[in-house]
């Protein structure tokens, strides 16, 4: 059913009728008139405009055409606006494109986001793509470089910098670009390296022997399972004793100074994500080891600065020749925490949540790996289970045939 709507005219008492949601009306001289609307670009803003008519019908008729003509006409322009950017844009290089890219990735990103991205272009497409217009990164192109080769999480970084080019460019210049896909390694991912049963019997040793700060910091390490930069960080305000709390609110980390190759400055920045923003329970043990080193100092292992990472690794390293170990990377000992946990019954989300994880499948992926003593317990609790079955079954047929 067709709605109309009924308005009384102030001049003359007219009655104008006219359907709801068209912007047509009769006037008091008897002439129907419709209204559009259309953009005054001098004055930048919307403004309507007025065709007249004897009747109803042949203003609507001439409102139709109107409203197609001027929709029309704004299909036009804005094809012709792409074909004219695809025109001027065809030709640039991803060089080009990738150095506005950098631009705005400072203005956003950490700087250690930057430091990361700026290095992945410079070592891996400065030279190869340097005059390759935007139009021919391909999927097969990109194949075809030995990016293969490299580590699955080089190729990672290098598929996440150049798809983000590529969406730069889309958005600025309005192209289209399909979304580059890293090919399916073959190769079986290896569970984490963790210190043994062993080897951590042997590192404890050391530790507690004349204990320093810096073995402090390494039995630290190992009670919460802090990343490296989270504890150079670390200052004593950042300890509730009370509670027994630690909160992660920053790192340091090494960055290359723009304009220079190899030299690095120590930079405190936010933690790695968001979720690493966290608080981590002490246990009895990790409390008292603070209290018995808690100083009057801001930083815990730095003093009046955030601690140097790269002394901190030289320390491990130090300890691990005196415990007779092999040489080990620092991160070792943040694995052997969570493997710890989880072999110890801790859940995935408590564990995910200590370690700052974003999500709990990257805990899961990284630390839910059972050593071959726990799967040995499991199959020896089976080979129980199937004894006492054994068992039952031959009870019963002693009684039967009894």
């Amino acid at each position: 059913m067709v709605k109309f709507w009924v308005k009384i005219s102030q001049k003359k008492g007219v009655i104008i009728m006219a359907r709801h949601g068209e912007n047509i009306r009769k006037r008091a001289d008897g002439r129907w008139e419709g209204r559009y609307q259309i953009f005054d670009v001098e004055r930048s803003r919307k403004k309507y405009c007025s065709i007249y008519g004897k009747s109803y019908e042949e203003v609507k008729e001439k409102l139709i055409f109107k409203k197609t003509y001027i929709k029309e006409a704004a299909e036009r322009e804005k094809t012709e606006c792409k074909m004219s950017n695809w025109s001027e844009t065809r030709n640039y290089t991803l060089a080009f494109v990738a150095e506005e890219w950098l631009v705005e990735v400072k203005k956003k990103k950490k700087p250690s986001t930057y430091v990361k991205y700026k290095l992945i272009y410079h070592n891996y497409f400065e030279k190869k793509f340097c005059n390759t217009s935007l139009h021919e990164v391909k999927k097969q192109i990109v194949e075809e470089t030995e990016f293969l080769s490299l580590s699955d999480s080089i190729q990672k970084s290098i598929y996440c910098v150049l798809n983000q080019i590529l969406k730069f460019a889309a958005q600025k210049y309005s192209m289209t670009f399909p979304n580059l896909k890293r090919p399916v390694s073959s190769t079986k991912k290896q569970p984490v390296k963790v210190l043994t049963k062993s080897e951590q019997a042997k590192l404890f040793a050391a530790l507690s022997y004349e204990t320093n700060l810096f073995k402090m910091a390494i039995l630290l390490c190992l009670y919460t399972g802090l990343r490296l930069g989270e504890l150079c960080a670390l200052k004593w305000t950042d300890i509730n004793f009370k509670n027994k709390i630690i909160t992660v609110s920053r790192t340091v980390q090494r960055l290359y100074v723009e304009g220079y190759t190899t030299k690095t400055i120590l930079l405190e920045t936010e933690p790695k994500s968001g979720y690493s923003m966290r608080e981590i329970p002490l246990s009895d043990a990790a409390s008292k080891l603070l209290t018995e080193f808690r100083g009057e100092w801001e930083y815990v292992f730095g003093r009046e600065k955030a601690a140097d990472p790269r002394t901190m690794q030289y320390h491990f390293k130090k300890y691990l020749k005196e415990a007779e170990l092999s040489d080990k990377n620092f991160h070792i000992l943040r694995h052997t925490f969570a493997t710890n946990c989880i072999e110890g019954g801790t859940d995935v989300k408590s564990l995910s949540e200590i370690l700052g994880h974003s999500d709990v499948q990257i805990t899961l992926n990284r630390y839910v790996h059972p050593s071959m003593d726990t799967k040995r317990r499991y199959l020896d609790g089976l080979s129980s289970f199937y004894g006492q079955i054994h068992g039952q079954v031959c009870s019963g047929n002693m009684m039967f045939t009894g």
